[in-house]
């Protein structure tokens, strides 16, 4: 097998757009690279596991996996809210086993070793005689949690770049926006036979796939008014909507449309009175999820059919998307395919997305290779 340094290098991240290729197809096939994500990327990111209404009040908790490590985030007794791997310090059962709930303590189902919502541990079932046990440094082990409008992340790394910071303007961009007054109504999760790359790549193709793929959406977005801007860890996609076209589409797309995506793997698409956020989950070298929330202007009796026809309109443009992504994932293991270039009008994002991720990658050897040596 091909080194994965090699593999690695074999991307050209200085490449200006006009000259650059997509990073390479063994990039979406090769076990090695998933594994260097999970680490350097997944684990060294921010990555969002909660909406703050689901933790709003003490007891309340929510759990998560990020890059295959099992957390949990809980409003404590004093009303902090905290993160911790939810891995019991006994024999590393998960404490809370539950998507989200409610409890006055946290109690790992196994052998009953409870800890406060703090996570000081607290419990311990006939363990009497044993020696040299400090409960004090058998607590649940923390990880760094942050906030941001309605949304809470988590960062596996113990000293993270402060969350506004690697957020930078977006902070600023969204804050007109008043997600705070959008309601949460549904959540849909979606498996895909894709490395999750596939996703953002199509993603981040700046509206490149729309008029062939999403005749409908097509329709409605003025595709020759659309933007695309790069920041340092996020891009953003716009494009004014008009009122003709698919009728079912323009009755619940209104305004500016805008796409952001967050490195590495968070898209929130904004309409007026809409919100969409978009979770990219890897499972598997060849299979993902891709979680999906919906929040809405009203969340009335009233509104129910019109917020049926708008997560309607979304589940359409999914599945369209879906076959796609399954498509080039085939594609990419392909002996007929090593790379491929990018259109400087629409793929800006999609050259930020691979520039980012070859600077992770590159980092992460760099420091299992000192690690080594060390």
């Amino acid at each position: 097998m091909e080194p994965l340094a090699n593999i690695v290098a074999s991307y050209n991240p200085s490449a200006p757009l006009a000259q650059a290729s997509t990073i390479p197809g063994s990039w979406y096939t090769d076990f090695r690279i998933a594994e260097l994500e999970r680490q350097a990327v997944l684990s060294r990111t921010w990555q969002m596991v909660a909406r703050a209404e689901q933790l709003a009040e003490p007891g309340q908790y929510v759990t998560a996996e990020v890059a295959n490590e099992p957390v949990v985030v809980v409003r404590g007794g004093d009303g902090i809210l905290r993160a911790f791997f939810n891995v019991c310090r006994h024999h590393a059962a998960a404490v809370m086993t539950e998507p989200a709930g409610k409890a006055p303590y946290l109690r790992c189902p196994y052998h009953g070793w409870t800890y406060s919502l703090e996570g000081t541990l607290k419990g311990v079932p006939e363990f009497d005689g044993v020696s040299d046990f400090d409960r004090a440094k058998n607590s649940l082990v923390p990880i760094p949690l942050a906030t941001w409008e309605t949304f809470v992340f988590v960062h596996l790394a113990p000293d993270p770049p402060s969350l506004p910071r690697f957020l930078g303007d977006l902070v600023e961009q969204f804050r007109p926006l008043e997600i705070g007054k959008l309601h949460f109504i549904e959540r849909r999760e979606y498996l895909l036979q894709c490395n999750w790359k596939v996703f953002v790549d199509n993603f981040l193709d700046g509206g490149y796939h729309v008029p062939h793929l999403h005749k409908g959406l097509n329709s409605v977005l003025e595709y020759k008014h659309y933007t695309i801007q790069n920041f340092e860890h996020f891009s953003l996609q716009s494009s004014p909507l008009q009122s003709s076209g698919d009728q079912g589409i323009a009755a619940v797309r209104k305004g500016q449309a805008l796409y952001y995506w967050v490195y590495p793997n968070l898209m929130l698409n904004w309409y007026e009175g809409y919100l969409e956020t978009n979770l990219v989950i890897p499972l598997a070298i060849d299979r993902m999820k891709v979680v999906f929330d919906f929040y809405l202007a009203d969340s009335g009796e009233a509104a129910r059919e019109r917020n049926r026809q708008s997560i309607g309109v979304s589940d359409r443009i999914q599945m369209e998307d879906q076959a796609i992504c399954e498509s080039v994932q085939r594609g990419l293991a392909s002996r007929a395919y090593g790379a491929g270039r990018l259109s400087v009008r629409r793929e800006a994002g999609e050259h930020l997305f691979h520039r980012l991720l070859h600077a992770d990658l590159k980092r992460g050897l760099d420091q299992a290779a000192v690690a080594g040596e060390a």
